[in-house]
């Protein structure tokens, strides 16, 4: 399962300009504040129009601007986590991830709820309300709900943001334990160099709208030179 990105974006004063490609495992969006990192989800999702470029997912064309092709965003198989967890506040969290698998097709290699449960680490909160979770359960269960839809292609937006050490520590533990069992694509957005170490398989660095890097951590996050460019909001904490 592939992602090919090429993607050029207006907001005011501010130009996207950026050219990845991720296969497979969890690929780290790193930067700082404004780098365009949450715009990137965005335009892959299709949540924004990009003024010029493409988005391939395996092949498939889901964004072309000169053709005009432009995917609906619930037809382009991606499941979406945003840094807030977005539960349906009057359902169950059992209700909240058997809507993630309401309209997905059974398909050999596609996880099912018991397993998608036992991963996250559920099974005590299916009968509970969102109001009664805490931050790092909401997004356990965010997680989930977006799995269930059988995605190609997982985006996580700063998952971790706002979470206390001992639920951030807890989440990511949840995390690593996705990264051999879904066999899809992940795109982490993080501006942490210690969450980037412990889960991505490769980093892309963005700065100002660009991508300025690509590699493994240590060939990108951990060189003083990338610290240097992210500035103060690269460090851990």
């Amino acid at each position: 399962m592939s992602l090919e990105v090429t993607l050029e974006h207006a907001q005011g004063d501010f130009l996207l300009e950026c050219a990845f490609s991720i296969c497979g495992g969890i690929t780290a969006l790193f930067g700082d504040s404004g780098a365009g990192k949450t715009t990137t989800l965005d335009l892959i999702a299709g949540l924004r129009r990009a003024k010029a470029g493409q988005v391939l997912l395996d092949g498939r064309l889901l964004f072309d601007a000169k053709r005009r092709v432009d995917v609906a965003p619930h037809r382009r198989g991606i499941g979406y986590v945003f840094q807030e967890a977005r539960l349906f506040p009057h359902f169950s969290v059992r209700s909240n991830l058997l809507y993630g698998a309401r309209r997905r097709q059974t398909a050999p290699g596609v996880v099912q709820f018991d397993e998608v449960v036992a991963l996250l680490g559920l099974e005590a909160l299916l009968p509970r309300q969102p109001a009664t979770l805490s931050g790092g359960e909401a997004r356990r269960v965010a997680i989930g709900r977006a799995l269930l839809s059988a995605p190609q292609l997982l985006l996580l937006d700063e998952p971790t943001a706002a979470l206390d050490e001992p639920r951030r520590g807890e989440l990511l533990h949840y995390i690593e334990g996705l990264r051999n069992r879904i066999g899809i694509p992940v795109l982490h957005v993080s501006h942490r160099i210690d969450e980037v170490r412990r889960l991505a398989d490769r980093v892309i660095v963005m700065h100002d709208g660009k991508v300025v890097t690509e590699g493994t951590a240590e060939q990108t996050v951990m060189r003083p030179e990338a610290l240097q460019r992210q500035g103060p909001l690269a460090f851990p904490g």
